[in-house]
Formats: C-alpha cells, sequence, structure tokens
C-alpha cells in the first residue's frame, strides 16, 4: 500500500528539485564571499555601461548648448564632478547589490537546508 504522506512528501521535495533547487544548488555550490563578489563585479560593469548610456543620451540630447558652451566651460571642474557622479552612482549601486545578493545566498542555504531535511524524513519513511 502506498504511504499517501511519503508521496506527498516525494512531490514536495521533487518540485522544488525541479524549479528553486537548480537555482539554490548552483548559488551554493560557491563560497559565501566568491559569490557576493563575483555578482558585485558583474554589478560595476552594469552600472558603468548604464552611466556610460545615460550620459550619451544627455549628451546627445544638449549637444547644441554643449557645442555652444564649450569654450565657456571649466573643464577639469566638469570632469571631477562627472567622476564624483559616477562613483556616487556605481558606489550606491554596489551596496545595494552587496546586501541583495547577501540575502539571495543565504535564504538559497536555508532552502537548501530544508530541503536536505525532506530528504533524510524521507529516507527515514523509507527505512521503516
Amino acid at each position: 500500500m502506498v504511504d499517501q504522506e511519503r508521496v506527498i512528501l516525494m512531490t514536495k521535495l521533487a518540485s522544488f528539485e525541479k524549479h528553486e533547487g537548480r537555482k539554490n544548488m548552483s548559488i551554493v555550490n560557491y563560497f559565501r564571499s566568491d559569490y557576493i563578489g563575483f555578482q558585485i563585479l558583474k554589478a560595476i560593469v552594469a552600472a558603468t555601461l548604464s552611466f556610460a548610456m545615460l550620459l550619451a543620451v544627455y549628451l546627445f540630447y544638449n549637444f547644441e548648448n554643449l557645442m555652444a558652451d564649450i569654450y565657456k566651460m571649466d573643464l577639469l571642474e566638469t570632469g571631477k564632478s562627472l567622476i564624483i557622479t559616477y562613483l556616487c552612482a556605481v558606489g550606491g549601486y554596489v551596496v545595494i547589490a552587496y546586501f541583495v545578493y547577501t540575502y539571495r545566498y543565504f535564504k538559497a542555504k536555508r532552502k537548501l537546508k530544508d530541503y536536505y531535511k525532506g530528504l533524510r524524513a524521507l529516507e527515514n519513511m523509507t527505512d521503516k
């Protein structure tokens, strides 16, 4: 006779493994610092590209005014303010990315711990 509790547990574990389990296992295969460091590196690249694209759009939009005022501008001061804005934007993005990916890592670790606990419970049911 089929044990209904065992079938329910097996279904729940198989569903987890098929959907969330693969993603969580790939996250937890890394050391915490390696996973977070790699994600922060990707965030820095994404923030740099986004900043460059936004700057290009701004420059193309205001190209006429920029060309008219290019000789009146203090280019050194403009460059400094641009670099400071870039560093603030990337720094803020990195801080947010750190907290998000730290949370995702620990959430994945906790869910896999529950998954392995379910596997042990299923093994104990089979042994009986």
